[in-house]
């Protein structure tokens, strides 16, 4: 808490005050590190050249989850320590892991409209498909900070899922 208090600029018992336990900061802190990530996404997003075409928007989804630069490449480190941490921290838990998963709703709202539009294969489930998308993303995001795999094999195998999902 002395640490955040001289970052901040502000006596140690503004930070006390604020937050009443190192924990209580915690949990602050990865609430608005997610804010933070999410704007960041969602303003990369806006500018795709056609967000109306279901595989760029899904390719630039979960290249969100890659660490592209040093800003992605620091909060992908960030949650996984927090992730880590959430294991064990049940309150932290909640916060980090929500129970409605929203971006595997998303990809799969995705996969769905894709599929009525005829863009995507009939056959598959969008629900399984998200689920595998995002967690593989996550994981692969992992290999490339641990420097086992590099940004360009991870695009190889998202363009290979993408193209079994995507008919045109």
């Amino acid at each position: 808490m002395r640490e955040v208090a001289a970052e901040a600029g502000v006596s140690l018992r503004v930070v006390q005050y604020h937050f009443t336990s190192k924990h209580r900061l915690l949990v602050a802190a990865l609430q608005l590190l997610n804010d933070a990530e999410d704007r960041h996404a969602r303003a990369r997003l806006q500018a795709l050249p056609d967000p109306a075409d279901p595989r760029a928007l899904l390719q630039a989804i979960m290249r969100e989850f890659l660490p592209l630069d040093g800003r992605r490449r620091m909060a992908l480190r960030v949650f996984a320590a927090y992730y880590a941490r959430s294991l064990t921290d049940p309150t932290l838990a909640s916060v980090f892991l929500s129970a409605s998963h929203p971006l595997e709703l998303l990809v799969a709202g995705i996969l769905r409209e894709a599929q009525h539009a005829g863009a995507a294969a009939p056959g598959l489930d969008p629900d399984h498909e998200a689920d595998l998308l995002v967690s593989g993303i996550s994981g692969l995001g992992m290999d490339v900070l641990h420097g086992r795999r590099t940004v360009a094999d991870v695009q190889r195998v998202l363009d290979y899922h993408l193209g079994r999902i995507f008919t045109v």
